[in-house]
């Protein structure tokens, strides 16, 4: 028998790699001699890299960049011949801030600039940007500026690529760009679908999250406004009401002026690039999982991903969860044939998260016990 163990992350508790393990763990306390294949997964936000480097071959390059409020830090991206896989959260994402410090009037998005940048110099043809986990709200500024784009207010000052700027750029200059961007293939991976401005853009529904106040929110709103006009001018392009263009702060709709990028699908892209398909030939199970099982599940995360591709190669799935708050439509949509989540009747949240890596293995064992036959 061979079973293909495919989770994400469960958030706060265990890594992609951790939940594997458990799995696996789980399988060979009640059957040793079951093949198991390892195939840890993300959705393209934090630890996305992490993921990449355990199914493929991987160059770490080392970089010294800016951090969201500008301060030197040592990061890297990871390089497969002419591809780079960049990790946006790495540099200008809110988990490199103190609760205080977080505040997207004041973060920018340079340190993703300055990634991008040293991989197009080290020749680079193609990158996926992966823009889960920002801090920002910068709508890209911060990485334009890092390849050299300038964007100034009416008596022509030069801006700080910041989100409380949006609403002074008066005009970009684009004389001083150290790329050509025509010769690289950007390919932005999100599954958030949210506009650049309004009530479902990226200020009023993200901003908050990451520190702004609500007149905060207003401003950067109104920031994006201008920015969505200035790009009008500049470029000739209306993105504003591109799915996607409000992801990660207005990244998203940074990237595909600045950049000419395309967006692409999280999970989508990750099965792609990590042949999933192959991995599942002569598979007899798969084992799926993350930390929350909700309606966002089915919006594109890596569980929703798993079960479509294994539903068309007639591959039963089981789904090992923290928590389960699908309704039982919801569950017929996921097309799946078990779901057993940590927090039940008996669980406190507490145990859930602290012996998640036990419960796992325990769940697992059952699934195989109860649900597998030779």
């Amino acid at each position: 028998m061979k079973i293909l163990i495919a989770p994400d992350k469960f958030k706060d508790s265990l890594t992609a790699d951790e939940v594997c393990l458990a799995i696996q763990k789980g399988i060979y306390k009640f059957d040793s001699k079951i093949e198991t294949i390892l195939h840890p997964l993300a959705d393209g936000g934090e630890g996305t890299l992490d993921v990449l480097e355990k199914t493929m071959n991987l160059q770490t390059v080392h970089v010294e960049v800016h951090d969201p409020l500008f301060r030197p830090i040592s990061f890297f991206y990871k390089k497969n011949n002419d591809t780079a896989f960049i990790e946006m959260a790495a540099t200008s994402g809110l988990q490199l801030l103190k609760n205080e410090e977080r505040n997207p009037m004041h973060t920018t998005t340079f340190g993703t600039g300055e990634l991008i940048l040293d991989a197009i110099q080290k020749g680079v043809k193609k990158i996926y940007l992966f823009i889960g986990g920002s801090a920002t709200n910068d709508a890209g500024i911060g990485m334009a500026a890092a390849l050299g784009f300038r964007f100034f207010d009416k008596e022509n000052n030069l801006l700080s690529p910041v989100g409380r700027n949006l609403i002074h750029i008066h005009s970009i200059d684009s004389k001083e760009v150290k790329i050509d961007i025509s010769k690289v293939e950007v390919n932005v991976v999100c599954d958030v679908e949210n506009v650049l401005f309004g009530k479902n853009g990226a200020a009023y529904v993200y901003a908050s999250q990451k520190g702004a106040s609500p007149s905060d929110v207003e401003l950067l709103d109104e920031g994006l406004r201008n920015f969505s006009k200035k790009i009008k001018e500049h470029f000739q392009k209306d993105i504003s009401p591109t799915k996607g263009a409000g992801a990660a702060g207005g990244l998203g709709a940074g990237a595909m002026i600045f950049l000419n990028a395309k967006n692409q699908s999280g999970i989508q892209t990750i099965l792609r690039i990590t042949d999933f398909e192959k991995k599942l030939r002569g598979v007899d199970l798969v084992i799926t999982g993350e930390g929350k099982l909700d309606a966002q599940t089915l919006e594109g995360k890596v569980v929703k991903g798993v079960a479509d591709i294994c539903k068309k190669k007639n591959v039963p799935v089981d789904v090992i969860c923290g928590t389960d708050e699908l309704n039982i439509l919801q569950k017929e949509k996921l097309c799946v044939r078990d779901i057993e989540p940590i927090l039940k009747e008996g669980v406190t949240l507490h145990q859930a998260i602290s012996e998640a890596k036990e419960r796992v293995q325990r769940i697992a064992f059952s699934i195989i016990k109860n649900h597998v036959s030779y």
